[in-house]
């Protein structure tokens, strides 16, 4: 990510700016070369993947995905100068076919005269099918190698094609140590330490959450703030800063990310864990109600029967905040979830739905045997309708043992209770069942 000041020409009076503008601090403090880049060792240490490319000085199309603030453009810039190619940057987001074709005319003019193009695209994600399409034959034909950076997951959202002749590198968020980094970097290009406690430091890089420019966002308003000599405690730099707003997009990966972990960590009867996940999770502005539906579908996927009660817990909680709202709302679902991670877990009703499922789409249209059906005429009744049927209840032990799968299907068994929770009865219950069925010639 963001590091050191830049050398080399001026870039600002090349750009035709007042060297003496203001720049931000991020800007001051961009890399200007790959091993100033933090947080990325998996691609750039000794024996990370660009290091091993730029050894070959070998430079194929390759696609960024990762949060923001990691470093992918820098990256990018980086790549291009160490491999003599002229970097172009365009914006997905204000770029149209127009423009695309403006750059390749460009890039295939300057291949005639010896020169190549790394062609950064940020955003590429929000380019729609066609306009990906059209990067296939200069990527091809070698007139750019393609850098694209995304924040989506590239598999739903970026072309197959395109992804086929692309290498997918992932950029991780930058984790505790890198934006310390970060910040002393800053502090001694600044000449000065921040006015920050070892509580607020701290506090400082997690409210980061993983992003390195929004550190040093951060870091440039803790120092605008402070007075001479003020030091911030962990409660003073909340409230100068107010806090940074998690790395959450409802209807991206963030989401399904933090949805899933928070059924596998009730599944994996890990209260804790799940606790932690349902508070990220509001926290990021998720709607409670949709967090409920999810909790009702673990008590029926994960639970069953198992523990008849969780469903019931979770549809009360659902109940609990619709009536209560926000926040106190949010501890029935919070009690939902503690009930179905600590509940005895079974697939069993789920797995045996499935298999039903399966078996009768695949036996077709089977006629149910006659002495479980109905006859309500006397013509129904000549057919056999009902002839032989032993009502349960008159029974000894409300349990005839009679077949009532079709005659041509062979007897199935699609539920099968772990000795668990509620089901170790059931278990009981079926085993009995099965003996008394056998003894009778049910089966």
């Amino acid at each position: 990510m963001i590091s050191r000041p830049q050398s080399g020409p001026n870039l600002f009076a090349a750009a035709g700016l007042d060297k003496d503008a203001p720049r931000p601090l991020a800007d001051k403090l961009r890399p200007s070369k790959l091993d100033e880049v933090v947080g990325q060792d998996h691609l750039l240490g000794p024996d990370g993947v660009l290091t091993r490319m730029l050894s070959t000085r070998s430079l194929g199309s390759l696609v960024f995905w990762g949060p923001p603030g990691t470093g992918k453009t820098t990256v990018a810039r980086l790549l291009a100068d160490a491999t003599e190619l002229h970097f172009e940057q365009i914006s997905a987001v204000f770029s149209g076919v127009a423009d695309l074709k403006k750059v390749f005319d460009a890039a295939r003019l300057r291949r005639e005269s010896g020169k190549g193009t790394l062609l950064f695209v940020d955003e590429v994600h929000r380019f729609n099918r066609a306009q990906q399409d059209s990067f296939l034959p200069v990527m091809e034909d070698g007139t750019i190698v393609l850098v694209g950076a995304t924040t989506e997951n590239p598999s739903f959202e970026l072309n197959a094609a395109l992804l086929s002749r692309a290498r997918v590198l992932v950029f991780k968020s930058l984790d505790a140590a890198a934006i310390e980094k970060l910040l002393a970097r800053a502090e001694e290009l600044e000449g000065k330490k921040l006015p920050l406690d070892e509580g607020a430091r701290t506090a400082l890089a997690s409210m980061a959450d993983g992003d390195g420019r929004a550190s040093l966002t951060l870091a440039e308003e803790v120092w605008r703030s402070a007075r001479p000599g003020e030091i911030f405690d962990q409660a003073k730099l909340q409230e100068i800063v107010q806090r940074r707003a998690p790395i959450y997009d409802k209807a991206q990966d963030g989401h399904y990310n933090l949805i899933s972990a928070l059924h596998k960590s009730v599944r994996g009867s890990d209260p804790d864990a799940a606790l932690y996940y349902l508070a990220r999770m509001l926290d990021a502005g998720e709607p409670p109600l949709y967090i409920c539906r999810r909790v009702v579908r673990m008590a029926i996927e994960d639970i069953g029967l198992a523990d008849p009660q969780a469903l019931v817990i979770a549809n009360a909680a659902k109940e609990a905040y619709d009536f209560l709202g926000s926040p106190e709302g949010e501890l029935a679902i919070a009690q939902a979830v503690l009930y179905v991670a600590t509940a005895p877990k079974s697939n069993a009703g789920y797995a045996a739905y499935g298999a039903a499922k399966a078996v009768a789409k695949s036996a077709g249209s089977l006629v149910p045997p006659k002495h479980i059906l109905n006859a309500p005429t006397n013509l129904m009744k000549s057919e056999g309708y009902g002839r032989g049927y032993t009502y349960d209840h008159d029974t000894e032990e409300a349990f005839s043992g009679q077949n009532y799968f079709p005659d041509a299907l062979p007897r199935q068994q699609f539920y099968n209770p772990p000795e668990r929770g509620f089901e170790r009865e059931i278990r009981k219950r079926l085993d009995y069942w099965a003996k008394i069925r056998k003894e009778r010639g049910g089966e």
